[in-house]
């Protein structure tokens, strides 16, 4: 079972993502903060991430630069969870090192497919290093 580090602010949208991943098999742990992020990533080491990118804290875009920093980690997909759906918002989260973008509200069926494809190495849109 592939494991997912869930990091998002909104408890609502924690419960409503956590138990809808979980009926699709997945185990999720959950940051609330993008510190919290990173530090979940390291003890975790998840199977992929899901980042919400307006966060307390540190942005989720700065979690992220964090991440692909870290040797350990730089390897894990990103996929950014955000209301910003603005020209240029994906640019902001790809060149960040997330490796795909997700809009709220969340087209579930959708993000469980880019899911599925990154975990089985499908190619991501930003680079790793």
């Amino acid at each position: 079972m592939a494991k997912i580090e869930l990091v998002e602010d909104s408890e609502m949208n924690r419960t409503m993502i956590t138990r809808r991943l979980h009926k699709k098999g997945y185990e999720v742990v959950v940051a609330i903060d993008g510190r919290e992020a990173i530090r979940m990533a390291e003890a975790e080491m998840p199977d992929i991430i899901l980042m919400d990118v307006d966060l307390p804290l540190m942005s989720g875009t700065e979690a992220t630069r964090e991440i692909r920093r870290n040797p350990s980690l730089k390897h894990i997909p990103i996929i950014a969870l955000t209301a910003h759906a603005m020209a240029g918002d994906s640019e902001v989260v790809l060149n960040a090192g997330c490796n795909e973008y997700v809009t709220k509200p969340i087209d579930f069926p959708a993000l469980v497919d880019k899911i599925e494809n990154l975990l089985a190495g499908g190619q991501p849109k930003a680079k790793l290093g």
